[in-house]
C-alpha cells in the first residue's frame, strides 16, 4: 500500500493557496495542505456542537454554487 494518495482540489483554490504561502516558509502547496490537515486532525473527532446547522449547510452550498463549485 502506498504511503501517499492524491487528493484533487479545484485549480482556483490551488492557485489561491500558492499565492497565500509565498514568503511563509512553506515550500509547496502540498506541504501547506498537509500542515493544515494535520493541525485539524490533531483536534480529534468532530463534536456534536461543531456540526453545522441545516441553515448553515444551505448557506455554504449557496456560496459554493455562486462560486461555481456546485
Amino acid at each position: 500500500m502506498p504511503d501517499k494518495v492524491t487528493i484533487k482540489i479545484p485549480r482556483e483554490l490551488y492557485e489561491k493557496l500558492r499565492e497565500m504561502i509565498e514568503g511563509t516558509g512553506f515550500s509547496s502547496v502540498t506541504e501547506f495542505i498537509v500542515f493544515v490537515m494535520r493541525s485539524l486532525a490533531a483536534g480529534g473527532n468532530i463534536k456534536e456542537g461543531d456540526k453545522l446547522t441545516e441553515e448553515e449547510v444551505k448557506a455554504v452550498r449557496e456560496r459554493l454554487r455562486r462560486l461555481g463549485y456546485l
